[in-house]
């Protein structure tokens, strides 16, 4: 017996706590800001499937979604506008001055002020944003699939780089998790399908699959979740680290890493339209994306080197990359702190800005 039954939501809001502790004991190097983010979209999660299977009908589904599109709108711009600033030098040419700027807002007044934000800026990242606005207006209004499509992918380069995986097991532990929550989530019940089909929000990539008959209208559309990106991603970002660790002028593990997912991707796609029916795209890319790799370190000898890699300061060739960024726990002090770096006391992670 359980006392839970007969009220739906606190059982969901139960599971979501011990998966979010699950988490947290698995990755205890994983940093706050990330467990918040997990919580909250755990949170969105439940709350989504309690307002389509009017468990608890609070608000109309409309507003949510306009709540959310404006919410993603503005994070939508940041992510794309970052993702688009390493590509920008290509385009400017060289006699074009590039001016600088600096935001800053201040509070309090005399001895007792404090930065909340100081950030720089020029002319190109102001270009950027003027573009990824365009495309984030062009979202709000017509919940367009291209535009959509560009936002998921900023988002997912975004995760990629600021999460860090520091050695395999840690990579295999989380795999491993996801992958059983993925498949509860996708064949126990129907929430993760009606989320997905539901949130309107740049959280999927979306495929058409009338694309020939309707071109850029289509409206048949196939969808990958973006944690089917970053979370096999970081791992093959993990894998790429290894093969500069190995200084064999080798990108193996990284290239079969990338080959095993294409493959999970493209297996997935065939069970779901062999079976007509939605597919954890995890159980197919995680045995991929862990067992090829594997493999391949089997036959060479070294597995053992693999395993006890633990990731330090290989910095990739041509990869742009943050230096820094600010935490956003703690208050608005400490946050303006965490932004600011001096020549005296450089305040610079060592490899990325988090680490699971």
């Amino acid at each position: 017996y359980s006392p839970l039954k007969n009220d739906p939501c606190r059982e969901m809001i139960c599971l979501r706590e011990r998966f979010v502790l699950l988490l947290q004991e698995c990755l205890g190097s994983a940093r706050r800001s990330y467990a918040t983010i997990t919580l909250l979209f755990i949170q969105l999660i439940v709350f989504f499937s309690a307002v389509n299977t009017d468990f608890c009908t609070i608000f109309s589904q409309e507003y949510i979604n306009l709540l959310l599109s404006i919410y993603f709108f503005v994070l939508g711009i940041l992510a794309l506008s970052h993702t688009m600033s390493p590509f920008m030098n290509r385009f400017f040419p060289d006699n074009l001055a590039i001016k600088q700027y600096q935001l800053l807002f201040t509070q309090g007044s005399g001895e007792s002020k404090e930065e909340i934000v100081n950030y720089e800026f020029d002319t190109k990242d102001l270009v950027c944003l003027a573009i990824s606005s365009v495309v984030g207006v062009w979202y709000v209004l017509k919940k367009h699939w291209v535009a959509n499509n560009l936002f998921g992918l900023a988002f997912a380069l975004n995760g990629v780089e600021l999460l860090h995986l520091n050695n395999v097991s840690t990579g295999c532990i989380l795999l491993g998790g996801l992958f059983v929550y993925d498949v509860f989530w996708v064949f126990g019940t129907n929430v993760m399908v009606t989320v997905a089909k539901s949130f309107e929000a740049p959280i999927k990539l979306v495929f058409p699959q009338d694309l020939l008959e309707r071109g850029l209208e289509a409206s048949n559309f196939a969808m990958l979740g973006l944690g089917d990106v970053v979370i096999p991603g970081i791992f093959i970002a993990l894998l790429l680290r290894f093969d500069v660790s190995l200084k064999k002028n080798t990108r193996t593990y990284f290239y079969t890493s990338f080959l095993a997912y294409i493959f999970g991707l493209g297996l997935t796609i065939f069970v779901m339209h062999m079976y007509k029916h939605a597919q954890p795209a995890l159980l197919y890319l995680v045995p991929a994306c862990v067992g090829f790799p594997v493999l391949v370190a089997l036959v060479k000898g070294e597995l053992t080197e693999m395993f006890s890699y633990e990731s330090a300061d290989e910095v990739l060739p041509h990869t742009p990359r943050l230096t820094h960024f600010p935490t956003v726990s703690g208050s608005p002090a400490s946050l303006a702190n965490s932004m600011q770096s001096s020549p005296s006391s450089p305040r610079r992670r060592r490899h990325t800005p988090a680490d699971m």
